[in-house]
């Protein structure tokens, strides 16, 4: 059972409205009121820790980052003191699963390109993190990896790691693929080189004529800059007008 001890409202506030919205048990007390028997950790502020005399872990809240201190109170009530391990599915928008030892603890899907924020941010105050990333989408994978700085990062086979979504469930494939990830042993690497095929190339042509507002197609110099994460295809129609 979670208990929660604070005279600070703001903490109070938005520690149980964040157990609320998990639907996690919880109960409340005065700092100073006996702990109750069931209790397996306490969530306090930094001024009540002091009045809190407790024989279970008790966790300070800082205001405004409730999630932090819930997650923290979670992974203690499921015995855990597991590594933090993040799961990235790489595509058009990778799915991100943040994993604390077997407990999903957060997801997210955005672009490419913000899933290095996300990573750091998710791993900051982390003891060990570990990421994880699958193998498919080869070029966007590779500068994932190469933008995410001073964690250590395997590469998983991926094979296998979409499930089956039945109805009600489009657009969950990437995220729960990612938890999958996660949870998979890989090779550590450091960067993943990559030369992008003519199939990719292709694709990267494609994709610049649908966005064209004028119907032109960049070329094959263009599109691998584009394949290499050099330019965005927006940039790369620049370049391509200004050749014309």
């Amino acid at each position: 059972m979670i208990v929660v001890a604070t005279q600070d409202f703001e903490v109070y506030h938005d520690i149980v409205c964040e157990l609320r919205d998990r639907g996690i048990p919880f109960t409340t007390i005065e700092p100073g009121e006996e702990i109750p028997a069931t209790a397996t950790v306490v969530v306090t502020g930094a001024e009540d820790s002091a009045s809190v005399d407790a024989e279970v872990p008790c966790i300070e809240a800082v205001p405004g980052t409730p999630r932090d201190a819930v997650e923290e109170a979670i992974a203690v009530l499921r015995g855990g003191d597991g590594r933090q391990v993040i799961g990235i599915d790489p595509g058009e928008k990778p799915g991100i699963a943040v994993l604390d030892g077997d407990v999903v603890v957060a997801t997210f899907q955005v672009p490419p390109d913000e899933v290095p924020e996300i990573v750091h941010r998710e791993t900051e105050d982390a003891d060990d993190p570990l990421v994880r990333i699958g193998d498919g989408a080869r070029l966007i994978g590779a500068r994932i990896i190469d933008n995410i700085e001073g964690l250590p990062v395997e590469l998983v086979d991926e094979t296998g790691t979409t499930p089956y979504l039945g109805a009600g469930t489009r657009g969950a494939g990437d995220i729960l693929a990612a938890v999958n990830i996660a949870r998979l042993e890989g090779e550590l690497v450091d960067s993943r080189e990559i030369s992008p095929t003519e199939g990719e190339l292709k694709r990267i042509k494609e994709r610049s004529r649908e966005e064209s507002a004028t119907n032109r197609t960049i070329g094959s110099d263009l599109a691998r800059r584009v394949a290499l994460g050099e330019l965005t295809i927006d940039e790369a129609l620049d370049a391509h007008q200004d050749e014309g």
